[in-house]
């Protein structure tokens, strides 16, 4: 699957977990820039990335991602 394609896909999980219509979409995005992105949505996003995308993530590699641009890196490299 292509990256463009993860983003998107991404993207569309984004917009209904946090509830925002219009979301911008860059790497460099992380919670802060989401008023929404709390601990609990933060649960919800991942659960509905692993489901989305048929993955799991370990705790650490959770842990690790400083942006959504690395989990997005993270689910190409589970899924190539």
């Amino acid at each position: 699957m292509a990256r463009s394609e993860i983003e998107t896909k991404v993207v569309d999980i984004m917009e209904d977990v946090f509830d925002e219509d219009d979301l911008e979409y860059s790497d460099s995005m992380t919670a802060a820039d989401i008023e929404e992105w709390d601990s609990l949505s933060n649960i919800r996003f991942v659960v509905a990335i692993e489901k989305a995308f048929g993955v799991r993530f370990s705790n650490s590699e959770i842990a690790d991602l400083e942006n959504v641009g690395q989990m997005v890196d993270l689910i190409g490299s589970k899924i190539d």
